[in-house]
């Protein structure tokens, strides 16, 4: 067996907000839209999803209190990316910083609440 490809999902109680925060404050692409609840979003090579739900995403809470997150985005200029992102009105929840695994990283939350982390390997 050969996988291609993994596909996370994200609950958004608002599907135009959450694309707009993808796409414009992020910058990501939007990469299929159906109907009214469902979408992708496009972030480099990878691809992930949002489905419109009724309720809030139940792991946002936990997700935050545990200092774990929903998304991982590799780049190759962390503090570069923190400060673009900055300039379009993203509030970083933790600025840029070296971790003891050898990275740097930022985090940001999305329009939801969702655990959004940017990594460089350094």
């Amino acid at each position: 067996m050969k996988i291609t490809g993994v596909i996370p999902q994200l609950r958004t109680m608002n599907l135009d907000s959450t694309i707009q925060f993808y796409t414009t404050k992020l910058g990501l692409e939007l990469a299929f839209r159906y109907e009214d609840f469902y979408a992708g979003i496009r972030a480099g090579d990878q691809l992930f999803h949002l489905k419109l739900a009724d309720e809030q995403d139940p792991s946002i809470p936990f997700t935050q209190d545990g200092d774990h997150f929903h998304l991982y985005l590799q780049t190759e200029d962390a503090a570069g990316l923190a400060e673009e992102l900055k300039a379009r009105g993203v509030t970083l929840t933790r600025d840029v910083c070296e971790t003891e695994w050898n990275t740097k990283e930022f985090i940001v939350l999305d329009d939801q609440g969702h655990t959004i982390y940017f990594g460089e390997a350094l």
